[in-house]
């Protein structure tokens, strides 16, 4: 009946929650995981080979283990449960997050800073995460995303964010040997934000905020149609 499917969605969150939970310095019994999430031994093996077979987690006789990518998405899966993206974001550590960004633009060919910091008109800057495959340089904001963001607090996140790209391509002349795309002759410098699931909106002034999940697609859809995105380029034009 619906209340008992209800009960086991219900069931099923709180031990991907105690999951995420535990898992965040590795491996864990699995006799852990069921008394974290106060869920009965029998039913929580059932649950963890679920997750096993869904390939969102490994399960190796007694031990519970979720990887960076895995770990993303028992928390988009909990999310679509009914779990609160806020607690959720306090058991990913922020690195999980760049991380996976950074996995994913290097199997697309990227050169990547993280956290890369430079100065501009008496001002220090730092941008997440700086993606060079030319001739794009894409400058990524990520922000830990949660359901039913007010548009103004959206504007204000991709304005800061264009703000930055702007400040990094203004400097880009004097950043050679720091970053690959300094020394390129043409560069198309766009400014992207990150989030943990998708927006209300995919695009704000042009500027694409994008779901970690969805990064894939993005970038290898990104050369057809960069043009058409928020972009600076090297001669400096917007």
């Amino acid at each position: 009946c619906i209340i008992w499917s209800l009960f086991k969605m219900d069931i099923e969150k709180d031990l991907i929650i105690s999951i995420l939970k535990l898992t965040r310095n590795g491996p864990i019994l699995n006799k852990r995981v069921n008394k974290d999430a106060r869920v009965p031994f029998a039913v929580a093996e059932k649950l963890l080979k679920k997750l096993q077979s869904a390939g969102l987690i490994y399960l190796q006789k007694n031990v519970v283990e979720a990887d960076g990518l895995q770990r993303l998405k028992l928390a988009v899966h909990a999310m679509q449960l009914g779990a609160d993206l806020e607690s959720l974001s306090s058991f990913l550590r922020w690195q999980e997050f760049e991380e996976m960004a950074t996995i994913a633009l290097g199997r697309n060919g990227f050169s990547v800073k993280k956290n890369f910091r430079f100065k501009r008109g008496g001002k220090r800057w730092e941008i997440d995460i700086v993606g060079c495959k030319r001739p794009i340089a894409l400058c990524i904001d990520c922000k830990h995303w949660h359901y039913g963001m007010h548009p103004s607090a959206l504007r204000k996140i991709v304005e800061e964010q264009v703000e930055r790209t702007l400040a990094f391509a203004e400097s880009l002349i004097s950043l050679s040997g720091k970053i690959e795309c300094a020394a390129w002759e043409r560069v198309r410098i766009v400014p992207a934000v990150l989030s943990l699931v998708t927006a209300r909106f995919k695009f704000y002034d042009n500027v694409p905020i994008v779901a970690i999940l969805q990064l894939q697609d993005f970038l290898s859809q990104l050369p057809a149609y960069s043009d058409l995105l928020k972009h600076f380029t090297k001669p400096l034009t917007n």
